[in-house]
């Protein structure tokens, strides 16, 4: 039965239960992407697999991939005036994700790059061959960034997923309220 459910998926996402990522050929870029990360993105990521929302989900199914959103959050200022009320982002990720917020800038500060090495060898393990997947929204390059830098960093089984929370849900697939990991100390 899990062949035929397999099959299944695949033809519902073929049938165009995903949008239109790619309006046009957008060339892959030679490094990261630098601003406008909300735009049309390539089909392909160098030294990553790219898989769309059926493969994502038996990934997800399966337990064979440890899954990554990297949408940004806007933390608190610093310098809000006292008694302004302030709500935290409220990000609804594929179960089981860890939301590794702001690492998918095209430029990274060496504390976002310690946090990200942090948390993928907190949740994925010691084992750069260990499948991770990276995911964000449809169209947004932020993923792409971190499946890039995850590449470039060693990890040989990277996966991007570009559909991301929005593609996952669009295909009536659960999501659940998350907040970005926090290390511990």
């Amino acid at each position: 039965m899990k062949g035929k459910e397999t099959i299944l998926l695949v033809a519902a996402g073929l049938l165009g239960l995903t949008p239109p990522m790619w309006a046009g050929d957008v060339a892959e870029p030679g490094g990261y992407r630098m601003n406008d990360y909300r735009a049309p993105v390539p089909q392909t990521l160098r030294g990553a697999s790219v898989v769309m929302t059926a493969e994502a989900e038996a990934l997800w199914r399966e337990k064979k991939a440890v899954f990554f959103d990297v949408m940004p959050n806007t933390r608190k200022p610093a310098n809000l005036p006292a008694g302004t009320i302030w709500r935290d982002t409220i990000r609804k990720d594929i179960p089981g994700s860890t939301w590794l917020a702001n690492v998918g800038y095209g430029a990274i500060s060496e504390e976002t790059a310690n946090y990200f090495r942090q948390g993928l060898a907190a949740e994925a393990g010691a084992d750069k061959s260990r499948a991770i997947l990276f995911y964000c929204m449809t169209n947004c390059w932020m993923s792409w960034n971190a499946a890039k830098r995850a590449v470039e960093w060693g990890y040989s089984s990277v996966i991007w997923y570009p559909p991301g929370a929005d593609g996952w849900e669009r295909a009536n697939l659960p999501l659940e309220e998350k907040k970005p990991y926090v290390i511990s100390n």
